[in-house]
């Protein structure tokens, strides 16, 4: 809790503490701060140039209070401290009405950012003189310079190769831009006009977010939004260690993941966490989340910088579930009482360690909580797979016959993890990837779609059927291309649980069915394309939960119709005979008598524990 805030306490004559603002006001200063955040988002992303921030959504904002304590912020479980790494180079006694501050600099943020494409804007708020909050509007730009166009690839060595790294500077003195700053920045960039335009709609939505605040603070007056946004976080935290104790009995509890490797011949690498409950000397629980028993650091792309505030943040938002009558903020993290790391591990890298690719892992960083989760006894889904990631750069044919340089990242959907009253959701486009609408896709870029739909069988087989994965063909029409792509969880797959069986894996193929066909390596740069090629993208689908012989037959028969699950797998998996539009319930029967054993954790073969 900020110490402003709490200086707000007021003793009532009982000799409680009372509060400054009130019920009513604090849900209408809540629901003001979330729409002000949602409206910095909309602006950001109905004004950018790229198709990453405009298309994709592959951006963030929040608010802060004074101190730099998170108020209200997006639902995005990978992000920590943001406003620590300005303040010890910007005290925040010195700045001034107009003052806005800039960075991407990962290593010298401790993880507030965790790739360099990623560019953090945050500005003071000020009432009548006096500091009341922030304002951060963060966004991935597209090309920042680097080995390759993207600035991201699985050829990365370290991470000067990823692109210029800027550390907290001020980029705007009391409202005065510096110009020369942005130029250094965007002459980086081979995209340059597209890197000004996103810049400048990143700075638009600062604005608008310190105007919204403004507007509150001159409604309900400094003092009672303090309060509010001190309550709010006092109400979080408490709501998660509440939750936390309900999940977690006293002890110890340990979780193993991993992926398969970084894309220079290295790995799989293992991901350990423990979540130890004990009592403190004050006789309060006390929750200790380690990871320091992670693999070490990597030497290609997939090190993710995790900050110290990501495990909390995971678990608030777990522990939220979407209930509009929360706010995401800092009480998650604080939630917890510490977070051990180790230096040189691959969730705390050393300088300078490549970043690029760290999405894959902080994919798996949230299976390995849902897993921690379920060896505690909570009810968190199946694992899920890590989204795919193709960056495709070359030359076309323009109209006038030049040929121009294009850059196409397409993050392609997977599926998700069964939860133990409801399958996995099929398709999914984790926040900050969305899809590529077919006609924007063909407009935009010298490709053609050819296939676009669900992966058959790729969702894990149970009583709760994991997630489907997603295809998709492209026809390049391209001259040339260089194709990256990044997909993990193929050595590996989507643990499933409780008698669920592991998803199904990802590939990607170029001239599928043809005497030219080629399999590429799943995590990969420089693969050549030309024009008439076919790349087709498979992605994995999520673990599944609950034996799948007690899977309910009218699914079943509903999955092979709808052309989840292929007539082959619903008799070898889940013990339904299918013939036509119908189920045969004598052979059906028959299947379901010989019911197979099964353990707690499913990857490739039953185990009791993944490790």
């Amino acid at each position: 809790m900020s110490q402003s805030a709490t200086a707000l306490r007021q003793a009532d004559p009982s000799g409680k503490e009372a509060r400054i603002c009130d019920p009513i006001s604090l849900e209408i200063i809540r629901g003001a701060i979330a729409a002000a955040q949602s409206e910095m988002e909309a602006l950001l992303e109905r004004t950018a140039i790229s198709a990453f921030i405009r298309e994709k959504k592959d951006f963030y904002t929040a608010l802060f209070d004074a101190d730099g304590i998170m108020a209200v912020g997006s639902m995005v479980p990978i992000f920590g401290d943001m406003t620590s790494p300005v303040f010890e180079t910007f005290p925040p006694d010195e700045m001034k009405p107009g003052d806005l501050y800039w960075y991407n600099d990962c290593y010298g943020s401790r993880g507030a950012v965790s790739h360099s494409n990623d560019q953090v804007l945050l500005a003071p708020v000020f009432k009548d003189g006096k500091r009341c909050a922030f304002v951060m509007s963060w966004a991935h730009f597209a090309d920042i310079g680097g080995l390759r166009p993207g600035s991201i690839s699985p050829d990365a060595t370290e991470i000067y190769q990823e692109g210029i790294i800027i550390p907290v500077t001020k980029l705007a003195d009391q409202g005065k831009v510096n110009e020369a700053t942005l130029s250094i920045f965007h002459r980086n960039s081979r995209f340059p006009e597209q890197s000004n335009g996103d810049m400048r709609a990143l700075m638009a939505s600062v604005d608008l977010g310190v105007k919204r605040v403004g507007e509150i603070l001159e409604r309900f007056g400094a003092d009672t939004v303090a309060d509010a946004f001190s309550q709010l976080l006092d109400r979080t935290r408490k709501l998660v260690r509440s939750k936390l104790a309900d999940t977690f009995d006293y002890g110890t509890h340990a979780f193993t993941d991993a992926i398969d490797g970084d894309g220079h011949g290295n790995g799989p690498f293992k991901i350990r966490f423990s979540l130890t409950r004990e009592k403190g000397p004050d006789g309060e629980d006390r929750f200790l989340f380690d990871a320091s028993e992670s693999d070490d650091q990597a030497p290609g792309p997939v090190n993710y910088l995790m900050n110290r505030g990501v495990p909390g943040m995971a678990l608030g938002l777990y522990y939220l579930g979407g209930d509009p009558s929360q706010v995401c903020n800092a009480g998650g993290p604080n939630a917890l009482d510490d977070v051990r790391l180790r230096e040189g591990s691959l969730l705390l890298p050393r300088f300078p360690a490549p970043l690029g690719m760290r999405g894959l892992t902080t994919m798996r960083v949230i299976s390995a909580i849902n897993g921690l989760l379920n060896v505690a006894g909570g009810g968190a889904p199946a694992a899920n797979s890590a989204y795919v990631i193709s960056i495709m750069r070359g030359n076309f044919r323009a109209e006038n016959g030049n040929l121009e340089r294009f850059l196409l990242a397409d993050g392609i959907g997977v599926g998700y993890g069964a939860r133990p009253d409801a399958d996995g959701i099929d398709a999914v486009y984790f926040v900050a990837q969305e899809n590529y609408p077919v006609e924007f896709l063909e407009l935009g870029y010298p490709v053609r779609l050819r296939t676009y739909g669900v992966v058959p069988d790729s969702g894990g087989a149970g009583a709760n059927r994991g997630g489907c994965g997603i295809v998709r063909e492209y026809e390049i029409l391209a001259e040339d291309a260089v194709l990256a792509v990044r997909i993990d969880s193929v050595k590996n797959p989507p643990w499933g649980i409780d008698g669920g069986m592991s998803g199904g894996t990802g590939k990607a193929i170029v001239n599928p069915g043809t005497d030219r066909e080629r399999m590429l390596a799943p995590l990969s740069d420089g693969n050549k394309l030309v024009r008439g090629d076919i790349l087709r993208i498979e992605t994995g689908g999520g673990g599944g939960h609950g034996h799948p012989f007690d899977r309910p037959l009218a699914k079943v028969l509903e999955d092979v119709l709808g052309g989840y699950v292929s007539p082959e797998a619903a008799r070898t998996l889940y013990g339904a005979e299918i013939v036509g539009s119908r189920i045969d319930e004598v052979a059906t029967k028959r299947l379901r008598a010989q019911r197979p054993a099964t353990s707690r954790f499913h990857r490739k073969d039953y185990v009791d524990a993944l490790d």
